[in-house]
């Protein structure tokens, strides 16, 4: 079996590579085709918006933190199943090592260049025509974003060529997917996320016959090897809302393919960690936007100390792990009670604290993952150990041990090391 597949990059951040990717897997979707999204590199938040747009799970592909071995995995299943393969990139298209240059090369999937064309027309398919022979890649062709007019749409269309077409283009919106300080708004805030996809999708003009001529993409079956039953009879208890709403999609399938128990409670609504949990996982997201109701619900806060006094093992990353401080500190400077459970507080900043790739070299192997935000946490602890940069300079996030608690604001893919990730809800936790 094989599909169609693309990979949506651009020349920086800010083009409108997930508004795009977002629009034309509507546009697909509801066409009858069948569609897999996935997103390149590090990300929480645009596979969540790319799932609503796709109607399926959004997975991330990185050559280092997934590696080749389970990109090729994913992107052989998927093609198996699909009429349509997504990739959305991430940042620019030769950005970051390994960059999304390097995963359209690496698998042979043909670039379409989403290009900011709101004060440009023929110099779009200029750059267009520098994407492509910089790094000698497989070509789609470009679609124009923000295009002011239907006749601002008819001049960069005329510009384009045979061996460069202009597959379509996506006039200027208005309003359609809102930002703030870690990316877009999460699909569960936007009551009205499926009529603006939608109107994203009916927005969006795209020349099909292009789109009909790609060439088929059929990568080899590749079975990944089954993992020991490290977790087996073992119920690990993951808070998930909106507060707590950064979690891989791989991460959850190689807890359970170990043998666990997945049981899913919401901090927010004030739910108390399932009964009879051998092991917590507080996930990042948003708790300084939700400070106030977290500092207000007792009852989840009474089941946290009492998993914690009964020394059950807790993972927490970043938001997860800002919960759990004495306090918080929002950007307007108001302070608020958090759950006490780990000695110290946090303060949010207004700019970026930290963000890339980094590994921890764990005891039971190297586990990868990333960091992102925009805090800082002031602690007594002591660093259980560190964190290494993937390019090997110094500063990677400490890992702090309180009784059965872990934490950090390194995010960790555990599929990269399962054994490893395994630990993390373990009684002995090697470090």
């Amino acid at each position: 079996m094989s599909c169609k597949a693309l990979l949506l990059s651009a020349i920086a951040s800010g083009q409108g590579k997930t508004t795009v990717t977002a629009a034309l897997a509507r546009k697909l979707s509801r066409a009858g085709q069948r569609v897999r999204v996935f997103k390149t590199g590090p990300d929480f938040i645009d596979p969540m918006l790319l799932a609503a747009a796709s109607g399926g799970d959004v997975d991330v592909l990185d050559l280092w933190m997934c590696t080749e071995a389970q990109c090729h995995a994913l992107l052989a299943e998927a093609a198996r199943e699909c009429d349509y393969l997504l990739i959305e990139g991430v940042m620019g298209l030769y950005d970051g090592q390994p960059s999304s240059a390097d995963l359209a090369r690496h698998f042979g999937v043909p670039v379409l260049a989403v290009l900011d064309c709101s004060a440009m027309v023929g110099t779009a398919l200029a750059i267009a025509r520098g994407l492509r022979d910089h790094g000698q890649l497989p070509w789609a062709g470009m679609l124009a974003n923000r295009v002011a007019s239907p006749g601002h749409a008819d001049m960069i269309r005329a510009c384009g060529t045979a061996a460069l077409p202009v597959v379509g283009h996506l006039p200027r919106q208005v309003e359609s997917l809102p930002e703030r300080h870690l990316g877009l708004h999460l699909p569960s805030e936007l009551p009205d996320l499926a009529a603006r996809l939608d109107a994203l999708a009916d927005a969006l003009q795209l020349d099909d016959a292009v789109l009909a001529s790609l060439p088929e993409f059929a990568p080899a079956p590749q079975v990944q090897p089954a993992l020991p039953p490290l977790l087996a009879g073992r119920r690990i208890a993951i808070a998930r809302d909106a507060a707590f709403a950064f979690i891989y999609a791989a991460n959850l399938r190689t807890l359970a393919a170990m043998g666990a128990t997945l049981a899913f409670f919401s901090p927010l609504a004030d739910e108390a960690i399932p009964a009879g949990a051998d092991a917590v996982w507080l996930p990042g997201g948003y708790p300084e936007l939700h400070a106030a109701t977290l500092a207000a619900n007792q009852r989840w806060q009474r089941s946290l100390h009492a998993a914690v006094a009964a020394d059950t093992p807790l993972w927490a990353e970043c938001g997860g792990m800002m919960a759990l401080t004495d306090s918080l500190t929002d950007t307007d400077g108001q302070s608020h009670p958090m759950a006490g459970a780990l000695p110290g507080s946090v303060h949010m900043g207004k700019k970026l604290a930290a963000l890339g790739s980094q590994a921890w070299p764990h005891a039971a192997g190297e586990l990868r993952g990333h960091t992102f935000h925009y805090s800082s946490f002031d602690t007594p602890l002591a660093a259980l150990a560190h964190c290494q940069r993937k390019d090997g300079r110094d500063g990677g996030e400490a890992v702090y041990r309180h009784g059965s608690v872990q934490a950090s604001y390194f995010h960790a893919y555990f599929a990269s090391n399962p054994a490893a990730a395994a630990a993390l809800f373990l009684s002995e936790i090697p470090c």
